[in-house]
């Protein structure tokens, strides 16, 4: 079958001819591929920078943002049947007994860093047509989100993101607002830096979630992210208009920072003015380079003496997918126009090195083997 993959040692982009997978295991499921979405990891890894095959394997078959349709189940799978629509995580569990993080299903926790990852380290993904997965790495999609479900991956970001800050900042009286015990952000700031595809669900997320929430990025409007902005009722705000030394007065307080363009540069700049009792969250993997200069000693001071928390957060778990499940379902009802137009066209496996290797345009690019 076809598959789109990358062959380091020849320094090699394009469709081959993969295997086709069978089930090995009573708890596998065999799924057609439907939807991949592309990211920046995935052209990154183009570039041949990182991106490990299987061992044994000379190429690695790209794809890890992916949904489809169950076509076979082992004797031993319980929740899923065929016809039903799935999307599978990324990362796969050290070997380690004493890692406990991997042990506990909670494998984007690694202590070790011997994980595998589909379509990035030591394992083949999910950009062929059809792939082979465990039940326990999957999450069901309901029918009426299959032409979004390809964003569930990267709106985990998000909701681990997410996560992470409501436990973070419970040692603060910093919700105000709970819905049914469930803390909200009415009363609180969220800023999003930048409005690529994780920008902009991340800017969903937090809407969702209560924030006022504004998305801070450097080309002016009008354009299309700021209308998918504007159109869910969080505010568009361009560098070019406002330095952000004064985004502080521009908005208020900022009690949270989504940082979602992976420039150490710009990110710094906006560290420098996280309000007080505020937490900042990293996503972004800066690509290699020689190192900035930061004022690093007001950067601690801000830290110290505002009781700020800056944490980072990589890959997902299974809470993170049932909750991007649930607000991809909000998205939908409350923002259908917006969520749709962040898929910017379906193209077939045909146009994988101009999506993969060319300037890229749009918001997300998806290859469809539907």
């Amino acid at each position: 079958m076809k598959a789109v993959a990358v062959t380091p040692s020849k320094r090699e982009v394009g469709i081959i001819e993969h295997p086709t997978p069978e089930l090995q295991r009573d708890d596998e499921v065999k799924i057609r591929t439907i939807d991949v979405g592309i990211c920046g990891t995935d052209r990154e890894i183009c570039t041949f920078v990182y991106g490990d095959p299987p061992s044994g394997c000379d190429y690695l078959v790209l794809g890890h943002e992916a949904m489809g349709e169950v076509v076979e189940v082992g004797s031993e799978v319980e929740g899923l049947k065929v016809g039903d629509f799935v999307v599978p995580s990324v990362r796969r569990p050290c070997s380690d007994p004493n890692c406990q993080a991997c042990r506990a299903g909670l494998q984007d926790f690694c202590s070790t860093g011997n994980y595998v990852e589909r379509g990035i380290k030591e394992c083949h993904g999910f950009m062929t047509e059809s792939f082979v997965e465990r039940e326990r790495y999957l999450t069901y999609v309901p029918s009426d989100l299959r032409d979004l479900a390809v964003l569930m991956e990267p709106l985990t970001i998000a909701e681990k993101g997410l996560a992470q800050a409501w436990a973070t900042q419970s040692r603060l009286p910093w919700v105000k607002h709970y819905e049914d015990g469930i803390p909200t952000g009415q009363g609180l700031n969220a800023v999003i830096l930048g409005a690529g595809p994780i920008g902009i669900l991340g800017a969903m997320t937090m809407k969702a979630a209560g924030f006022e929430t504004y998305v801070y990025n450097r080309s002016p409007a009008p354009n299309p992210k700021a209308e998918i902005i504007e159109a869910i009722g969080a505010r568009y705000i361009s560098s070019k208009d406002v330095p952000f030394p004064e985004l502080p007065a521009e908005i208020g307080s900022i009690d949270l920072v989504y940082e979602a363009i992976g420039i150490s540069s710009v990110s710094f700049d906006v560290l420098s003015i996280l309000g007080v009792n505020g937490v900042y969250i990293f996503t972004g993997i800066p690509a290699p380079g020689d190192p900035i200069p930061i004022d690093a000693n007001q950067l601690m001071r801000n830290v110290v003496l505002g009781n700020q928390a800056v944490i980072g957060t990589v890959n997902a778990d299974e809470a993170s997918f049932r909750a991007a499940i649930r607000d991809l379902g909000y998205f939908k009802d409350h923002w259908p126009e917006a969520i749709g137009a962040v898929i910017s066209k379906r193209s077939p496996i045909d146009s994988c090195r101009e999506l993969l290797l060319d300037h890229a345009t749009g918001i997300k690019n998806v290859i469809s083997f539907d």
